[in-house]
């Protein structure tokens, strides 16, 4: 596999119809979604929800994240878009930021359980383990659009990258960090940990669903602000800090804190005779 990332130099089009193409980005975000689909309604019947509701608000939620992963990433652009207008609305060539989306699912999601008047957190848990697996088929789309690679590297898992993706001050170097492939293994190793995880809640009536959407964001934060390190793509800085660090780190202690406190409250009712 090595050998193959090594000298395969990807193409972003799979096939073109005349002015119609066809991209990878868009197969591996479809592929994505489907996956985080069909694992979310398997958990919602083990959890016992109504079926037919979470497939009905898994809809907007995937429509809502999407829309809010694009103007996230826009807002982060905001120079090169206000400049380029009409780009904002190739999202088939890539530019998803995944704070973005989590943000306007989750605000999508509350609301429509509300309505629905279906327990939050215990849909949260469906939803969150499927996510991680989206994210990690997802991130391959990046590797076709020649997109979100970190700094050079001599290793020999290095992928090459076509002039005209470097960025200047890299011109002269061939192979790069592929941190798609950092981020998708990462995101598969939190989706067995997140599904393992449900599957427990599901056979226990006390478990507590709020624990498995919290260890989500905290764990998914640790995996952004760790590969965070060496891409290169550019982005918002904060006192020479890279944005999706700051906020990574953010979740990540509002998360830590929030559990603590869960399993703080589940110890005194241990200890209450």
């Amino acid at each position: 596999m090595f050998n193959f990332l090594h000298s395969f130099l990807p193409q972003a089009v799979i096939v073109s119809f005349g002015p119609i193409k066809v991209y990878w980005y868009g197969l591996f975000v479809v592929a994505g979604t489907i996956a985080a689909l069909a694992t979310t309604l398997r958990l919602a019947k083990k959890l016992m929800l109504p079926v037919e509701k979470v497939f009905d608000i898994s809809f907007y939620v995937v429509i809502g994240g999407i829309i809010g992963a694009r103007i996230y990433h826009i807002f982060l652009e905001l120079p090169y878009y206000s400049k380029h207008p009409m780009e904002m609305v190739k999202i088939w060539q890539g530019g998803l930021a995944i704070h973005g989306g989590i943000i306007a699912g989750l605000v999508i999601l509350i609301l429509l359980c509300r309505k629905e008047k279906i327990d939050f957190w215990k849909f949260s848990a469906a939803i969150a383990p499927g996510l991680a697996l989206g994210q990690a088929i997802g991130r391959w789309g990046n590797y076709f659009n020649q997109e979100l690679f970190g700094l050079p590297t001599d290793l020999p898992w290095g992928i090459p990258i076509e002039l005209m993706h470097r960025p200047m001050e890299y011109l002269n170097y061939g192979y790069f960090h592929p941190t798609f492939i950092y981020e998708s293994i990462g995101n598969l190793a939190i989706f067995g940990v997140l599904l393992y995880s449900a599957i427990r809640l599901a056979g226990k009536e006390s478990g507590n669903a709020k624990m498995v959407l919290l260890s989500y964001l905290a764990l998914y934060s640790i995996l952004r602000f760790s590969t965070e390190f060496i891409r290169i793509d550019q982005t918002a800085l904060v006192f020479g800090w890279r944005w999706p660090q700051i906020f990574s780190a953010m979740i990540f202690i509002v998360s830590v804190a929030w559990m603590s406190l869960i399993l703080k409250g589940k110890m005194k009712i241990k200890k209450t005779p």
